[in-house]
């Protein structure tokens, strides 16, 4: 086809020919140049909003992925950098052994599927040291340790989110929104709505984990969030019940755990009902709200699929995929995501 055709015209009559109800293509409609037709052309470019992002975190100073492969990742975190265990990395390492072993200060070796032992070239090594994140509108400081299941108390691809977390809070009406963080683990998510200028509210059924946030929350300078330690999901519930609203949501539930109390989470059994609830529990003028899984049995669709039986009238609607860049070239995939929010109209 030559520059004469006028191609609005043209899908616009296909449209019509096949019965498909989709907007008249704007005259700024731009056609991006390939090997497929007008038709197919027009149809992504008129979809793209609801495109699979892949995200990863660019403002991290204190981490580096420096290689992943063999099932391993080769990771610094402020001057240390460490060897761990990654069942996503079912590729071939970048850089050769011998330089894996070079660089490495610590290394875990598991013993079982959930335990292990860290392994360090020397003992002068530190178990527990600190890092910090800064984005352009808040920071933040952890305190990292060596546990027996291979964590450190961080996960550095959510950086993605908490910029999304500070950047929504910064544009909001509402003065010191409300944000409540479910799962919260130790708090990286809390700390930077917290620092951003938020109230917020950190439920996790761990009293251990919630201990270790509070200590995030001291070494960052911050004060006064509210610790829950509670089953999720009957939280919710019990903030329903009192008529609650929040303007931020983040849940980033495990596939599975167990409450203080012994109640029990599966994610493919349990997050459809927790979206209906704190669905519920958003300020319905001005709101965000991210959902992040784990789990190597879901997909950014089945994210998009949650939220949107949920809450049809969703606005503002971002599903992808989180990964983390390594310098050595391979990009390390570590969750999908759906997120959303809504501003208050002048």
């Amino acid at each position: 086809m030559g520059n004469s055709i006028d191609y609005r015209n043209l899908i616009a009559l296909i449209m019509k020919r096949l019965s498909i109800q989709i907007p008249y293509p704007k005259k700024d409609t731009k056609f991006a140049p390939c090997k497929c037709s007008g038709l197919t052309t027009y149809y992504l470019i008129l979809k793209s909003k609801e495109m699979i992002q892949l995200l990863t975190p660019t403002h991290w100073k204190d981490y580096e992925l420096i290689d992943c492969g063999d099932f391993e990742k080769l990771e610094r975190f402020g001057n240390v950098i460490l060897i761990r265990p990654e069942p996503q990395a079912v590729w071939s390492k970048g850089l050769p052994a011998s330089e894996w072993q070079r660089l490495h200060h610590i290394k875990f070796k598991g013993r079982s599927a959930t335990a292990g032992d860290w392994v360090k070239k020397d003992q002068k090594t530190p178990d527990r040291w600190h890092i910090e994140y800064k984005n352009n509108d808040a920071a933040i400081k952890f305190r990292l340790g060596l546990t027996s299941f291979k964590h450190l108390g961080i996960f550095p691809e959510q950086a993605v989110n908490w910029d999304y977390i500070t950047q929504n809070i910064k544009r909001f009406k509402t003065p010191q929104p409300k944000v409540l963080n479910l799962f919260a683990y130790t708090g990286g998510a809390s700390l930077i709505a917290q620092a951003a200028g938020a109230d917020t509210t950190h439920v996790d059924s761990i009293k251990q984990v919630v201990t270790w946030a509070n200590e995030n929350q001291e070494i960052s300078g911050l004060s006064n969030i509210r610790w829950v330690v509670e089953d999720a999901l009957k939280f919710v519930k019990r903030e329903l019940k009192r008529g609650k609203k929040y303007n931020g949501i983040i849940l980033d539930p495990p596939a599975y755990g167990n409450g203080p109390n012994g109640e029990k989470w599966k994610l493919e059994d349990n997050i459809n009902e927790m979206m209906a609830d704190v669905i519920q529990l958003l300020d319905p003028e001005e709101h965000f709200l991210i959902l992040n899984t784990y789990s190597l049995g879901f997909s950014s669709v089945i994210i998009e699929n949650l939220i949107k039986s949920a809450f049809p009238k969703v606005e503002n609607l971002e599903i992808g995929e989180l990964y983390l860049q390594a310098t050595a070239g391979s990009k390390l995939p570590l969750g999908v995501f759906g997120k959303f929010h809504k501003l208050k109209s002048n």
